[in-house]
């Protein structure tokens, strides 16, 4: 007789205007890597906050079974106490904390209302060397990386004896190697008992390390693979993930680019605290007329630096060198004075620079286009009623409302809204920065179609991107930085993820 962790029968859960979850029905097995894939906005992160008790008992229909009973809880802390634990999307630690307080934080033992630190000092390194991670227990979280931090999140699940670990998007933000690792650590887990559900939209993480994949598609649950048995391949998981096949993920594009429209010579960009340290070294580039122009390499690079600092200074204490537009030199020394020059910046991280998470989908489309949306210093309001609307019909936000609040919005929805806002503002040069992190295929999809029809009405796109794969399916050429400097430029025909690499990482 199978025997399941966890079993969840007919759960239904609605939001105002939304039915996020839609009768769903799922079995885990014990000790087994549960995937769970979707599109944006399928319910994937609605049913895994149900079941850690995010959301409590009577928020929702339908049952859940753990360990054989079924659940009645009312908090994270109930769930937590019965060995199960879920590491969100966006990290939950406290950056101004240590490691080993990140750890223990919320489950320490007192005697007589006092904390022996040393106990827990020496706890801690027992499960950072479980998870890997080589790091002094006092550290400050905030001076980790983003694959350190999520270690340490990691570390804290084990810490409180964890037996049913849910990973939400966990190598999202992470790089190839780090992603590697943490791969491996799961694969680590499962040989230690402990049973794994992963939501993910890298597909070929998915096949690599799990057992069974679970599809679900606008709140319900579609289909559910045994990935060994059944042979399952990407398309398969992608054809029930969005309903229709997506036999190219890549668009073809025809277009040719034309003279140079930006050059940016010999910049040097220097780090916000520590003004004498080059964060940029020496860079320089150029970008056509309708051109798609990819920048690669490795995390910490210096890639969003250098863009954020070309785009009106957001980044750095300081940066030089020479910026010509259309081979006119021009300064620009904030934000503002980019988007009037025809720039527009869409940030790597939507929540904390690319959205107003408080205010609704309208507000956030239009805020930077509201000087056009305006007569005598008075916004139209039935304008920009209007353009809200048209990008979120053309870009296919699922929403129940333009008014709905970006805070609610599922990730690749979010990310959308963020487009529509640039679009827009129609700039002539569009710097987009991991243009597709954490979003599903069908979304990823649909960003390069508005790419590709952006380049083909004459703009031109930077586009920094991790994922080699999307680098070579969209960029016309791509230049490699790192550690602050372009170490080479590859164009479309020369470009190969081995030349990428190598070009990155050899001195």
């Amino acid at each position: 007789m199978v025997d399941y962790i966890l079993e969840i029968e007919h759960l239904t859960k609605e939001f105002p205007g939304v039915r996020a979850l839609d009768d769903v029905s799922l079995k885990v097995k014990r000790g087994e890597i549960h995937s769970l894939c979707g599109e944006n906005g399928a319910g994937k992160s609605t049913l895994m906050s149900v079941i850690s008790g995010v959301y409590p008992k009577g928020n929702y229909t339908g049952k859940v079974f753990y360990q054989g009973h079924e659940t009645n809880y009312h908090s994270v802390k109930d769930s937590e106490k019965e060995g199960l634990a879920i590491i969100h999307q966006e990290l939950a630690l406290s950056p101004y904390l240590s490691i080993y307080e990140n750890i223990f934080l919320g489950h320490m033992n007192t005697r007589f209302g006092i904390i022996n630190w040393d106990i827990y000092i020496k706890e801690s390194k027992k499960y950072l060397n479980q998870v890997g991670l080589n790091a002094d227990p006092a550290t400050i979280v905030s001076k980790l990386g983003v694959g350190k931090q999520q270690l340490v999140e990691i570390a804290r699940a084990l810490s409180k004896q964890v037996e049913l670990l849910i990973l939400d998007e966990p190598t999202s933000s992470l790089n190839d190697d780090e992603s590697a690792k943490l791969l491996d650590l799961i694969v680590e887990f499962k040989k230690q008992g402990i049973t794994s559900v992963m939501i993910s939209h890298k597909l070929n993480e998915v096949l690599k390390i799990a057992d069974t994949v679970t599809v679900l598609r606008d709140g319900k649950s579609i289909s559910t693979f045994d990935v060994k048995a059944e042979h399952l391949t990407e398309d398969r998981i992608i054809k029930d993930m969005v309903g229709r096949d997506l036999t190219h993920r890549f668009p073809d594009r025809t277009t040719v680019p034309g003279d140079s429209i930006m050059e940016v010579k010999n910049w040097d960009v220097y780090h916000p605290d520590y003004h004498s340290i080059k964060v940029v070294d020496n860079a320089s580039f150029y970008l056509k007329k309708g051109e798609i122009l990819g920048f690669c390499g490795p995390m910490g690079a210096g890639r969003t630096e250098l863009m954020m600092s070309i785009f009106g200074h957001s980044y750095g204490s300081r940066s030089t060198g020479t910026l010509l537009l259309n081979g006119k030199s021009v300064t620009l020394p904030n934000a503002k004075s980019a988007l009037n020059a025809g720039l527009c910046y869409i940030s790597e991280d939507r929540k904390n620079f690319g959205l107003v998470l408080i205010q609704s989908i309208k507000t956030n489309i239009s805020s930077s286009s509201l000087r056009e949306l305006s007569r005598l210093g008075i916004v139209k309001a039935d304008r920009e009623t209007r353009e809200a609307e048209k990008y979120v019909r053309d870009l296919r936000i699922k929403t129940p409302s333009i008014e709905q609040l970006a805070r609610n919005l599922s990730g690749g929805n979010q990310q959308k809204v963020v487009v529509g806002r640039a679009l827009l503002v129609d700039p002539e040069i569009l710097i987009v920065d991991e243009p597709t992190r954490g979003i599903d295929v069908g979304a990823k999809a649909e960003i390069y179609d508005i790419l590709n029809d952006l380049v083909k009405k004459g703009k031109s796109i930077i586009m920094v991107t991790s994922e080699l794969p999307e680098a070579l399916g969209m960029a016309d050429r791509i230049y490699v930085m790192n550690k602050g400097k372009i170490k080479g430029m590859l164009t479309r025909e020369e470009a190969t993820q081995e030349k990428i690499m190598h070009i990155a990482l050899v001195e």
